[in-house]
């Protein structure tokens, strides 16, 4: 089954959160794109001050040649390159949100400081045909165990949405019905583009 909702899932350096959810609603059928809102690339490293940094356009591959040849043990321990071969599977490199144009229906964030650069960006944009977007923030700390529960939990709002015949006018009870549900509070608001 495919869906005609456009999706897009926004974290900060489009490696673990939106790249899982990316991941889950690709297989279930939706017209998905990943995206990074921060000014780099960054993954942890040897030392919480010492994480390994790369620009947007890296490719994952790069990434993963790279860390291997670092330390291949202590990233495959901390899951970081089986995150990337993952990642490598569903596309090139790391995506930059303020410098895509595409346009979507919903754009996912998983952390209000990346939904507020995403409203800030769409906001500063001059729309081209008014076409609504939803913009929908719900909180997924960043480890790989809570990227995978975010990711159902995103992909279950995509498909309450995807069955919705008139989304502008049900968006604010289905947000609603998923708040109570999945008891995350959830932040939205309306993009014109």
């Amino acid at each position: 089954m495919t869906f005609d909702l456009r999706i897009a899932v926004v974290c900060s350096s489009n490696q673990n959160r939106s790249m899982e959810a990316h991941a889950v609603l690709s297989k279930k059928g939706f017209k998905v794109r990943s995206f990074g809102s921060g000014n780099q690339v960054k993954l942890p490293g040897p030392a919480q001050d010492k994480p390994n940094v790369y620009d947007f356009g890296t490719t994952y591959e790069e990434m993963y040649k790279d860390l291997l040849s670092k330390d291949k043990n202590l990233y495959t321990q901390n899951g970081i390159l089986h995150m990337l071969d993952r990642n490598r599977r569903l596309k090139s490199c790391p995506e930059r949100f303020q410098l895509c144009y595409e346009q979507f229906d919903v754009v996912f964030t998983v952390e209000e400081r990346v939904y507020d650069q995403v409203v800030e960006e769409l906001s500063l944009r001059t729309p081209v045909d008014n076409t609504t977007a939803h913009i929908i923030n719900i909180d997924v700390q960043d480890n790989h165990e809570e990227a995978t529960i975010g990711a159902f939990l995103i992909c279950e709002m995509a498909l309450m949405m995807a069955q919705s015949t008139d989304l502008d006018n049900d968006i604010d009870e289905l947000l609603q019905e998923f708040e109570n549900k999945a008891e995350r509070p959830l932040l939205h608001t309306i993009a014109f583009q």
